[in-house]
């Protein structure tokens, strides 16, 4: 079998929901998912470079100030004076000292205020003649001990070599020299055009407080390693890492697992880095932030684009669709022989074009049943007063008033015998089968209703006695109100004989008639056994069903009276549930 698709039999609604979906939701929704995917990679990138930068700028800082001090010690290295002070022989202190002061105490002075990131220059040399004091010091069996001193001798034909070591002042006060929280740079001054009879090596420290301003400068959510050319940590801004003691290699060191590394190496022709990088570990949030935030524009902007065509969209259609089903409701009105107009203000459009055509066909279908179809109405009317006549004479002949007397009869003799409350139901009844036979008007006030409700409950109060009770609240306002005659009563009667005979305890009735939203509210509860919900659904039918009244009694005849009366200007309401008792709500337009 052929499948075809038609859009003619596809409703408006539908055809402008598709042209939504075809031409604007999916359009927005694929550009924004590109243009996100996109952005985000080019803002990561970019996030990624600039962090890769702010590493390197670390990087060339630190080079920088390890720089300054490899070239005060090659001046150190090229002064001649310098050098011929610490080769000569002095055989009293007083020579030295006077040397020490004309030159060598001057060139300390000139270079450790210059350079702020330099803390301490010390010469260790072997020379016994010297004072080893103010920058000079002794190549002690426990000066050769010390790693630097060891490194540089192991160092080959290096001159100059990068070391972590211990402060000079932990040195000099005999602290724990495993605390290595200092770096120095150390290098042998064996200037070739001297005889080099002394062994001399020059000790320049650098301030620790600068390399960790250094290392701050990153300004990253993150941790920064600097390692040597073994991979061993010699500074860290982990608080975790104890780089001042022993040797820890960085592959040891545990990094959150949404950590992202970033690394820059030394390539130094000079050799004391060589070899020698700095590690950022730097917090997943911390590089994606900016994606996230243009992530959320990107969110923000789609989201206003879908609302604004969206409600354009929808204003759009809504003023197509709203007039359509208004005019295939009144064309459905013309079929139940309604002929009303379309009441709206006349548009330029086709369904104002419509619209006009329809009420103008209404209005011609209208004249014709009005003149050509008139006399034959008028003569079923006729017939059917006809009929009425011939009911009405045959109700005649049950004439009630046998049975009014009779009932008047027995209230008297219930009088005299002086039974006073059989003589009040007795009453009762007659007034409600009086003017259930009477029917000489079909409305009421609410009061001439409240008198058949208070004598059915009297009724039923004598026959139950102390098992019912019941409660009216009559807003005094209404009371002059019309309402449908008994239209009130089967709801009552029904709360009465199907909810609260069945209890074997004490059940309670309660009734309300106010003024409520310019009509009038009409609600009586009762906690009796209540209703099925198939009952309550099969009550609500008979607000659909277009069936005659009939012979239907209770509240499906009152329920047909106020559809007939009120058409669609009413509501009924149930709240019911097995055992929980049973509430039933009627709206009423206000009628005087």
């Amino acid at each position: 079998m052929k499948w075809s698709f038609n859009l003619n039999n596809v409703r408006l609604r539908n055809k402008m929901l598709i042209l939504y979906i075809l031409c604007v939701l999916i359009p927005i929704v694929f550009t924004n998912v590109v243009f996100n995917a996109v952005t985000t990679g080019n803002v990561k990138n970019q996030r990624m470079k600039d962090i890769s930068r702010a590493l390197e700028q670390v990087k060339n800082e630190f080079r920088n100030e390890v720089d300054k001090a490899v070239s005060v010690s090659y001046v150190f290295f090229n002064d001649y004076n310098l050098n011929s002070i610490l080769e000569a022989n002095y055989e009293q202190p007083v020579a030295y000292v006077e040397a020490y002061d004309s030159y060598f105490r001057r060139i300390l002075n000139i270079y450790t205020p210059i350079y702020t990131s330099m803390q301490n220059i010390k010469i260790y040399l072997d020379n016994p003649t010297l004072l080893h004091s103010g920058g000079i010091g002794f190549l002690s069996p426990q000066v050769k001990d010390s790693p630097w001193y060891r490194a540089i001798q192991a160092s080959g034909e290096k001159e100059t070599i990068f070391i972590r070591t211990a402060s000079e002042d932990q040195f000099m006060i005999g602290r724990d020299l495993s605390v290595r929280d200092a770096f120095s740079i150390v290098r042998r001054l064996n200037n070739f055009h001297l005889e080099n009879r002394w062994e001399k090596i020059l000790k320049i420290e650098l301030r620790t407080s600068a390399i960790d301003q250094i290392f701050s400068n990153l300004n990253l959510n993150g941790y920064v390693y600097l390692l040597n050319e073994k991979g061993i940590v010699e500074y860290s801004t982990d608080p975790a890492v104890d780089w001042r003691k022993g040797f820890m290699p960085y592959a040891s060191v545990e990094q959150p697992a949404d950590a992202i590394e970033f690394s820059t190496a030394y390539l130094d022709d000079a050799g004391y880095l060589q070899g020698w990088r700095i590690i950022g570990i730097i917090s997943e949030d911390e590089v994606f932030s900016e994606v996230r935030k243009s992530r959320e524009f990107v969110i923000w902007l789609a989201a206003i684009n879908l609302f604004l065509s969206t409600a354009i969209i929808i204003w759009i259609t809504r003023s197509m669709n709203v007039r359509l089903v208004n005019i295939v409701r009144h064309m459905k009105k013309v079929k139940n022989q309604q002929f009303d107009t379309i009441k709206q203000p006349p548009t330029q459009d086709e369904i104002g074009q419509l619209t006009g055509e329809f009420n103008r066909m209404t209005m011609q279908i209208r004249r014709l049943i009005s003149d050509e179809y008139i006399a034959d109405i008028q003569k079923k009317e006729l017939e059917l007063e006809r009929r009425k006549a011939q009911l009405h004479a045959l109700q005649s002949q049950i004439n009630p008033h046998f049975l009014f007397n009779a009932l008047e009869t027995i209230r008297m003799r219930s009088v005299i015998k002086k039974e006073t409350e059989t003589a009040k139901i007795i009453h009762n009844m007659a007034k409600i089968l009086r003017s259930s036979l009477t029917w000489s008007k079909d409305k009421i006030t609410v009061a001439e209703e409240m008198g058949f409700i208070n004598c059915f409950l009297e009724i039923q109060q004598y026959r139950f006695g102390d098992r019912l009770v019941y409660q009216l609240h009559i807003d005094p306002e209404v009371m002059n109100w019309k309402v449908p005659k008994m239209v009130f009563l089967p709801f009552v009667e029904n709360a009465s004989i199907h909810g609260i005979e069945p209890l074997k305890s004490g059940g309670r009735i309660e009734l309300n008639i106010q003024q409520e939203e310019g009509g009038l509210k009409f609600s009586v509860r009762d906690n009796g056994t209540g209703m099925t919900p198939e009952l309550v659904q099969r009550i609500y039918g008979y607000l659909e069903r277009e069936d005659e009244i009939g012979d239907r009694i209770g509240m499906q005849n009152a329920i047909y009276r106020l559809k007939m009366t009120y058409e669609d200007r009413f509501s009924l309401s149930i709240d019911s549930a097995p055992g929980q008792g049973t509430t039933v709500t009627i709206h009423l337009p206000k009628e005087l």
